[in-house]
């Protein structure tokens, strides 16, 4: 299998991906992309949805079966506009 590379993610629709998120104020969790603005990420866990700021957080998605971490300024855009200016 060939290694993802980081910045094919960041272009990628993250909306439906599995995240893992760290250093968030509500700990270690897992759960599924449902919606992404700007500044956060709606992740659907254990049967609720949270609403996580990216900045100061680290997300960790799985991606085409290989996990890719990212710092959340680095894809802190709104979803449209961070799949064009990343390249």
């Amino acid at each position: 299998m060939n290694r993802v590379r980081k910045r094919d993610v960041m272009r990628s629709e993250l909306i439906g991906l599995e995240v893992e998120v760290r250093s968030s104020g509500q700990g270690v969790f897992t759960g599924t992309v449902v919606d992404e603005t700007k500044n956060t990420f709606t992740i659907r866990r254990e049967g609720r949805e949270v609403m996580v700021p990216k900045d100061r957080n680290e997300f960790q998605f799985t991606y085409q079966g290989e996990k890719v971490l990212l710092q959340g300024s680095e894809i802190q855009f709104r979803p449209e506009d961070r799949i064009k200016k990343i390249r």
